[in-house]
């Protein structure tokens, strides 16, 4: 099915729940926690039901969400929200201890940045040591700065292995601010909806563990980030999106 323009994720072809453990061993890297159960705890969570070994990485420390808390001052932040992240994964059904990069929220490095190429080594040596056979990310032009910053990341780890894995972009922030051009282009991507009907309670579990993105939980910062119901009205559909670049290839045919 050729993709139309303008790109509509809706329609977008429907793979069954049995196409997910083709993808094989798998490493979900998250740029916050709250990326891996919005954008594909579906996926995550039919992969550990068929067995299939999943590893997270999680790329920053998360803590900018409520960045003038008292009473979560900075290291209190990113405990709570590492701890959030662990449970959510558990609710998933993943039982690896996940990977913790600690780059600062609101600040991962991009392509020419002081740091990004400690990142890209750093992020290389995660993905030696797993070995996945597919890795997920957000999709490369998703409309928040630390999706975007990961994505190069993690293209720059992959370009310098010998056999890199496959690479699967998922989508969080484009579902409702992206701009025409941040949206895939006419026969730039493969793109197809992965059906999670049977583990849609799962990925709402998931979601909800995230209590600080989601509650009041912090309540001594006004300009503190919480999901609203209308962002979570995406993440509540029996669907999840994948895109793949076309010249990146390593395409499995249903």
């Amino acid at each position: 099915m050729p993709e139309t323009f303008p790109f509509s994720f809706a329609e977008l072809p429907l793979r069954p729940a049995e196409f997910a453990p083709r993808l094989g061993s798998t490493v979900v890297i998250a740029p916050h926690p709250d990326d891996e159960s919005l954008g594909c705890g579906g996926l995550l969570a039919l992969l550990c039901q068929a067995q299939v070994p999943v590893t997270a990485i999680l790329v920053t420390d998360g803590t900018m969400s409520h960045p003038n808390s008292q009473k979560y001052p900075p290291a209190a932040r990113r405990q709570l929200r590492e701890t959030e992240f662990e449970a959510a994964l558990l609710a998933l059904g993943l039982t690896t201890a996940p990977h913790y990069m600690g780059l600062p929220d609101g600040n991962v490095p991009v392509a020419g940045a002081a740091g990004f190429e400690a990142a890209v080594e750093q992020l290389r040596m995660h993905i030696r040591q797993l070995s996945p056979t597919t890795i997920l990310v957000p999709w490369r032009r998703d409309p928040h700065p630390d999706h975007r910053a990961t994505s190069q990341l993690v293209r720059a780890a992959l370009a310098q292995l010998p056999a890199p894995p496959r690479l699967l972009e998922y989508v969080v922030w484009a579902w409702e601010r992206a701009a025409p051009l941040d949206l895939p282009q006419p026969g730039e991507v493969v793109g197809w909806r992965l059906d999670i009907t049977s583990v849609l309670s799962q990925k709402q579990q998931a979601i909800a563990a995230h209590r600080s993105q989601l509650t009041n939980l912090i309540d001594d910062d006004p300009t503190g980030f919480q999901l609203s119901p209308g962002m979570l009205a995406h993440f509540a559909q029996p669907f999840e999106v994948y895109l793949e670049f076309k010249s990146e290839g390593n395409s499995v045919s249903l």
